[in-house]
């Protein structure tokens, strides 16, 4: 915290009251970076014959950096997220995926689909 910054919250007892003010302060910019983010993620879609490890690893990427910004998502649809965003090519796995209710964790499914 800049020193300007912490001297005109040295008279706030309460740490809930700083941690309020600075919400205030800067919240906006957790807001516009939390909506760039999902934007960017529900938008993904990766081309056929693309890396699937790396477009997978971008997207458990985005997941993650939406949680740090506390938006979290219901682990259907993370998933549901991931194999939406796979060309045609990948719709035997999706299938298998399904049929099977087969639960991974995110990084096993960025392993499973590497493999696949």
């Amino acid at each position: 915290m800049s020193s300007d910054l912490q001297s005109s919250h040295e008279n706030m007892s309460d740490a809930r009251l700083v941690l309020l003010h600075l919400q205030e302060l800067y919240g906006e910019h957790s807001r516009t970076a939390r909506y760039e983010i999902s934007r960017e993620l529900f938008r993904a879609k990766m081309s056929e014959g693309g890396e699937v490890g790396e477009h997978v690893y971008k997207m458990i990427s985005m997941i993650e950096r939406l949680e740090a910004l506390d938006f979290s998502m219901d682990y259907n649809l993370q998933v549901d997220l991931i194999l939406q965003s796979l060309p045609d090519s990948f719709s035997q796995f999706i299938i298998n995926f399904n049929m099977n209710e087969i639960e991974y964790t995110l990084a096993g499914l960025l392993n499973k689909l590497v493999s696949t």
